[in-house]
């Protein structure tokens, strides 16, 4: 292990500090303070690491990294050996160390009776050491087998399964519907929480491995699924579940009601320097963040910037403890209350908060929300609760209240894809769909989840199509599917 005593002797947390609220506001870099890097900090906190028998930390994670082992080397210096044990099992720990919620910190056993190792932030430091060093490099298949795979959507789920198998000797061309690639880390995380350098950086190596990029073509209306499925000897379905949750209430229709995901989009795109026609934007609105999640956060942050007049969050539950509550015990994810950094830097959150309608003035444009207080109900239902009605000062209405799953239509017309009763696209065990030679991996198949478990399905998606071509793999497959076979 690191240091016999580390946790014993270092009991508290410590993790770089984010920039001054009053700085960060007047731009869109990443929040963290680049100043605030400390390798004497990080020592002292990869050594609180136990290296337990059964390291749960694991278990936290469906990718399977071997925490104890960078721990270690990173409490002894060993950068380069460090980040090849964590290449061994996250293609991406750039991105996992930045957006990941991180549900190996709260299965971390020292989290029983201390705060838990500071695992994400020793993650992404190992990765920036790897990048400023020149660790991160090309890895060259040594043959090439002469197949060929379509993979559609550059989110992390496509992008680690491409990276996989062009490694195994496949030629992969990785198809996206936008102008640039990384799905939804390009578009939907914002540059404070993620900088899209961090993106270009690892698209660079995969194109120096072999990997091919088409932009701006989208699977079911340039080219149709048969006929990429004719063109490839096997394809795989990464395109996420992009479909946004909807709130139909009495004046949904009015203007100025918006999904949070397209604000998002055009966020990004603006903070890129791109214009962006007839943008959604909050500058010196009064704006209503629906949907207590990261997408919801995401909004907040983003409005801020833009010079929002105020910002509120409605959560229709209620705020959840401070401290893990008893039914979630170690080594579960708790659902705990958290602030994130959109939250420090400005705006309420309102609880218990269930909208009613959505009210216009003359012009057809939202000016208020009708809210009441959230009752729950003995069949476990929440509904508003009659006269606890009030108004909300609205001029812009974001809606961040989830996905119900990915974007079927063309592929259901286009393609032998059976989809299950909830139209969402049926798989096997080994991420094979019903049409021979098609696979669907993260969001696309599981449904809406977190950045591991897209990385560790496309990982192991990965190797199921290396089987699929070539009779064998040796690929590893860290997460079988969440099968998704029950039809109506």
């Amino acid at each position: 292990m690191a240091d016999p005593r580390g946790f014993l002797n270092v009991r508290d947390r410590e993790v770089p500090p984010y920039r001054p609220v009053e700085v960060r506001l007047r731009d869109w870099s990443e929040v963290k303070d680049e100043l605030g890097r400390d390798e004497v900090v990080l020592k002292r906190q990869a050594g609180r690491c136990m290296d337990c028998g059964i390291p749960f930390c694991h278990q936290g994670c469906p990718l399977g990294n071997l925490i104890p082992e960078w721990n270690d080397l990173v409490w002894r210096g060993q950068y380069a050996d460090a980040i090849e044990r964590l290449h061994a099992t996250n293609n991406f720990p750039e991105f996992t160390g930045r957006v990941c919620p991180a549900p190996c910190e709260t299965s971390c056993v020292l989290g029983i009776n201390q705060p838990a190792v500071t695992i994400k932030n020793v993650e992404v430091e190992i990765i920036e050491h790897a990048f400023e060093d020149g660790n991160v490099t090309p890895h060259i298949a040594q043959r090439h087998t002469g197949k060929t795979v379509a993979v559609v959507g550059s989110g992390p789920a496509g992008l680690a399964a491409a990276q996989q198998l062009t490694r195994a000797g496949h030629t992969v061309a990785v198809y996206e519907k936008d102008d640039r690639v990384g799905g939804l880390l390009r578009y939907g995380v914002p540059d404070f929480k993620m900088e899209k350098h961090v993106i270009d950086r690892r698209v660079a190596q995969m194109e120096r491995e072999g990997t091919r990029f088409r932009t701006g073509i989208a699977i079911g209306e340039d080219i149709t699924w048969d006929d990429l499925r004719a063109r490839y000897d096997s394809v795989l379905i990464a395109t996420g579940a992009p479909l946004p949750r909807d709130l139909p209430l009495p004046g949904r229709e009015l203007d100025g009601i918006h999904f949070a995901m397209p604000y998002l989009h055009q966020g990004n795109q603006a903070a890129a320097g791109e214009d962006v026609a007839d943008q959604i934007h909050a500058a010196d609105k009064h704006v209503i963040v629906i949907g207590g999640g990261d997408t919801g956060s995401d909004c907040i942050g983003t409005a801020l910037r833009q010079g929002a007049a105020s910002v509120t969050t409605l959560a229709i539950g209620k705020k959840p403890p401070t401290e893990r509550p008893a039914n979630q015990p170690w080594p579960t994810d708790p659902r705990v209350f958290e602030v994130s950094s959109s939250h420090e830097e400005g705006g309420e959150r309102d609880y218990l908060a269930s909208t009613v309608e959505f009210i216009g003035d003359e012009n057809g444009h939202v000016k208020s929300l009708k809210v009441a207080v959230t009752q729950y109900n003995a069949d476990g239902s929440r509904t508003p609760t009659p006269g606890t009605e009030r108004e909300i000062p609205a001029d812009l209405v974001l809606i961040a209240m989830g996905f119900t799953g990915p974007e079927v239509t063309n592929l259901q017309a286009q393609s032998q894809v059976a989809l299950t009763a909830r139209a969402q696209i049926e798989r096997a065990h080994n991420y094979a769909t019903t049409q021979d030679g098609v696979f669907v991996a993260g969001d696309a198949g599981r449904g809406a989840s977190l950045v591991v478990w897209a990385i560790a399905e496309g990982r192991a998606a990965a190797a199921a199509i290396d089987e699929y071509l070539t009779g064998s793999t040796e690929l590893p497959a860290p997460v079988t599917a969440h099968t998704t076979a029950l039809r109506a």
